[in-house]
């Protein structure tokens, strides 16, 4: 299979372009390398995708139109994986203009080209931010999101929105997916595990918002990854709808358009998330709680039932492999890469 993946340098599209590239399939990258967390990370990713023969890196933004258009075009894929995004939730309070540039600007020129070159399969990498502060649990696909907390949470369903339309108008099968706090090696600096064991190994305090009194549906990166590969296979149509339990599937009835979410539905205290990653390291925290931050929600809860209708599987990592492993990579190259 051809794939075109966007953020390949970023952390979700570093490893799924890696296990695609292992298998065999070949692999177009397309990243503009801005400088939201440190560059020698993603130039470190990226280093590890140009060994392989069958993959191709493109540096340029999603707003570039003409750039991304000559690259999907000169890639000829079957399938269309977008994860290139303005990420961080808080960070969309600082700088709301960079989510609707890359998030929404940016996707938009994704689903145009799509349209244009009549591609297969389009995936879009959605969030669980879409379900807001929903006090209904666990969160399921039909639920209501039209309350998002953040722009970044306004900016992904308005690219859901978007992409349903061309779905619509243009017959596109579309498929996007809503991740629950990803985590696993080669993560993001600003992510709270990675700021965790890094204080930790300075013997520096560790911040815990919400009085700790949050929780969060963890998704370990390669079980992600498994269901992304699986899911790329089964472009939305009626032939593969979900007829039991009645209201499980989301695949609209207008568009072979549906959303889906990737999580296991185990949601993780906070508290015993830290406790655990103290058990593994061998120490404790320090510890400076602190109040829930503006746009953060006090838990993520994901149903998997439609991942499991689909595909017959769901993430499955216990969260002390996951930061084992992720804890290990830490210790033997974010030290050196001098994050």
């Amino acid at each position: 299979m051809r794939y075109f993946i966007t953020g390949t340098a970023g952390f979700i599209g570093f490893h799924l372009a890696r296990r695609l590239l292992r298998e065999g399939h070949t692999v177009t990258g397309y990243d503009g390398m801005t400088a939201y967390y440190n560059l020698r990370l993603k130039e470190a990713r990226n280093a590890g995708l140009a060994q392989f023969p069958n993959f191709t890196g493109v540096q340029a933004m999603l707003e570039d139109r003409a750039a991304l258009e000559q690259a999907v075009d000169a890639a000829k894929p079957d399938v269309i994986i977008h994860l290139a995004a303005q990420a961080g939730v808080r960070y969309s309070l600082e700088n709301p203009k960079a989510y609707l540039d890359s998030n929404l600007i940016g996707s938009w020129n994704i689903v145009e080209i799509a349209r244009q070159l009549q591609i297969g399969h389009l995936m879009l990498a959605s969030t669980s931010s879409i379900y807001g502060a929903n006090p209904q649990v666990p969160f399921r696909e039909m639920d209501r999101a039209d309350e998002p907390m953040t722009f970044y949470a306004a900016s992904k369903k308005g690219m859901e929105l978007m992409a349903h339309s061309y779905a619509h108008l243009y017959k596109v099968p579309t498929t996007a997916f809503r991740f629950f706090t990803v985590y696993g090696p080669w993560g993001r600096p600003d992510m709270a595990l990675f700021k965790f064991i890094k204080a930790m190994l300075a013997d520096e305090a560790i911040e815990i918002y919400g009085e700790g009194k949050m929780s969060r549906d963890f998704t370990y990166i390669d079980d992600l990854v498994d269901s992304i590969i699986r899911l790329s296979a089964i472009a939305p149509s009626e032939d593969n709808r979900v007829s039991m339990p009645e209201g499980l599937d989301t695949l609209s009835h207008n568009a072979p358009f549906r959303v889906i979410n990737i999580g296991g539905g185990q949601p993780i205290a906070l508290m015993d998330f830290i406790e655990t990653l103290e058990a593994i390291m061998g120490q404790p925290t320090k510890r400076v709680m602190l109040p829930m931050q503006q746009g953060d929600v006090p838990r993520t809860f994901a149903s998997p039932d439609l991942l499991v209708a689909l595909t017959g599987s769901k993430p499955m990592t216990s969260l002390e492999q996951g930061v084992k492993a992720t804890v290990e990579w830490y210790r033997e190259h974010y030290q050196p890469l001098a994050l």
